[in-house]
C-alpha cells in the first residue's frame, strides 16, 4: 500500500467542474465508509473545501480512486480525469505540506484551510479510516504549517476571500456606507465577510439563514438584523450589495427571482459575490444586464495582491517543508521494513523456542545441566546461522561480493578483527 494523493483545485478545474466533487459536510463520512468498503483502499481523508476536493490515502490502485470519485458524483470518469492530479508518496506529502501552509490557495498564507484539514482528520477519525500513515501524515503536516507561519511572513499583507469582496463592491460603489448589505448563510466564510464589511460602516447589514436562530451570533456581534430564506424574494429588491456563501447543494437565488428583484429595484444595479460551492447563484444570473456576478475565482486578481512582498517568505516556506518532507520519507520507508524485521524476530523467536522446551525436557529427564547448555547454544546458533551460511556458500560470482559486505555491515564483522 502506497501513499496517494488525488483531486482537483482552483489551479486545474473551473468552478464548474469543481462543483460536481464537492463533499458535504454530512456527506464525509458515508463517502469514506463506501471507499474503504468497496475498493482497494486502506485509509482514506477527504478535503473538500471552495477550491479543492481531495483524497488522501493508502493505496496500490490509484486508478480505483479515479472511478470511485465519479462514481460517488455520478459522473464519467473522462469528464474528470483532464482536471485530476494523481501524486504519489514524496509527492503527496509534499502537496499536503504545501496546502497546510497556504502555499497551495487562491489566497497564499490564508489560515483557513488549516481548519479545514482539521476537520477531514475528524471525519476519518469517525469513518474509522484514519490509521497510522494518514495519522502521521496530518500530525506532520499540522507541525509544519506551524513552522512555516511562525517562522516566516507568508501570511503578511494577505487579502482574504471576504476582504476581496468587501474591495470589490468599494470599486464599484466607491464608498458603501450608503449601501444595505444582505449576507446569505452563517458559517465561518459569512462572519469573515460582515466583519470585514461592517468595518466600512454600510447603511445596514442583514443575514438571511434557514433559521433566525443560527443566525442569531452575527446579528448580536454586528449589529444586524436577520431573516429566513425564506423572505429573500421579498426582502432581495432592499439590498445592494449581496453576498452568498451556504453548504445548499442547489442554487437558492436563480434567474427568475433575480429578474424581479432588478425590476422592482427599477434596474438600478445590484452587487453579488456568490462564495460557495456549489453555487448559490444560478449561472444564468450573468446574463442580466444590471447584475454584477462574481464567483470565487473572479476574485483571483484581487487576493493576489501583496503576492510579491511575500515571495521571499515563500521561498523560506519552501524551504521548510522540502526539508520535513525528506524526514517524513524516512520515517515511511523506516516502516515499510517493519514486516521484514518483524519476520526476521518472529524465526529467531520460533528457534529460540524450540531450543529452551528441549533443553527444559532434557533437564527434566536429569540431563546433565552444563551438557544441555552447551547442547542448546549450539544448536541455537547453528539455526541461526544455517541459512545465511548456505545462501553465501551457493552464491554465484556476481552476487558473492555483494553478500560478502551485506553480512559484514549487518553482522558488524570488521569490528571483530
Amino acid at each position: 500500500m502506497e501513499l496517494l494523493a488525488l483531486g482537483i483545485n482552483h489551479q486545474t478545474a473551473p468552478i464548474d467542474v469543481r462543483e460536481q466533487v464537492v463533499f458535504s459536510d454530512d456527506s464525509v463520512e458515508n463517502a469514506l465508509h463506501d471507499l474503504a468498503s468497496h475498493y482497494a483502499v486502506k485509509e482514506a481523508a477527504i478535503v473538500s473545501t471552495c477550491n479543492r476536493t481531495e483524497v488522501y490515502c493508502s493505496t496500490d490502485k490509484p486508478e480505483e480512486v479515479t472511478h470511485w470519485l465519479a462514481n460517488f458524483h455520478q459522473l464519467q470518469v473522462r469528464e474528470l480525469e483532464p482536471y485530476l492530479y494523481t501524486l504519489p508518496r514524496e509527492h503527496a506529502v509534499k502537496h499536503a505540506f504545501r496546502v497546510a501552509s497556504g502555499l497551495d490557495s487562491m489566497v497564499l498564507g490564508e489560515p483557513q484551510i488549516l481548519g479545514q484539514l482539521k476537520n477531514a482528520v475528524k471525519s476519518a477519525e469517525l469513518a474509522g479510516t484514519l490509521g497510522l500513515l494518514l495519522h502521521k501524515l496530518f500530525q506532520r503536516t499540522f507541525f509544519v504549517a506551524k513552522e512555516v507561519r511562525t517562522s516566516t511572513e507568508i501570511g503578511a499583507n494577505s487579502v482574504s476571500m471576504a476582504a476581496a469582496a468587501t474591495q470589490l463592491a468599494e470599486r464599484i460603489f466607491g464608498d458603501i456606507s450608503a449601501q444595505r448589505v444582505l449576507l446569505i448563510g452563517a458559517g465561518e466564510m459569512i462572519e469573515l465577510c460582515a466583519g470585514s464589511i461592517s468595518a466600512r460602516n454600510p447603511k445596514s447589514i442583514t443575514v438571511a439563514n434557514r433559521t433566525t436562530e443560527h443566525a442569531q451570533a452575527l446579528t448580536n456581534q454586528f449589529n444586524a438584523q436577520s431573516i429566513t430564506l425564506n423572505e429573500l424574494p421579498e426582502q432581495l429588491p432592499l439590498h445592494d450589495i449581496v453576498v452568498t456563501c451556504t453548504a445548499s447543494p442547489l442554487p437558492i437565488l436563480g434567474k427568475g427571482m433575480m429578474e424581479r428583484a432588478i425590476k422592482k429595484r427599477k434596474h438600478r444595479p445590484i452587487f453579488m459575490v456568490d462564495l460557495a460551492l456549489p453555487r448559490d447563484v444560478e449561472p444564468e444570473v450573468l446574463e442580466l444586464d444590471d447584475v454584477f456576478l462574481y464567483t470565487v475565482d473572479d476574485l483571483s486578481d484581487i487576493v493576489q495582491e501583496g503576492l510579491d512582498s511575500r515571495q521571499g517568505a515563500v521561498a523560506q516556506a519552501e524551504a521548510i517543508i522540502d526539508s520535513n518532507v525528506i524526514n517524513f520519507m524516512h520515517w515511511l520507508k523506516s516502516r515499510e521494513l517493519v514486516p521484514t524485521i518483524r519476520a526476521l524476530r518472529n524465526q529467531a523467536e520460533n528457534y529460540r523456542q524450540y531450543e529452551l522446551e528441549r533443553a527444559i525436557k532434557l533437564l527434566t529427564k536429569g540431563g546433565d545441566p552444563k551438557k544441555v547448555m552447551e547442547s542448546l547454544s549450539k544448536s541455537l546458533t547453528n539455526k541461526l546461522l544455517h541459512t545465511p551460511s548456505d545462501v553465501l556458500n551457493h552464491a554465484s560470482a556476481d552476487e558473492r561480493d555483494k553478500l560478502v559486505d551485506m553480512i559484514n555491515r549487518l553482522y558488524q564483522l570488521d569490528r571483530l578483527e
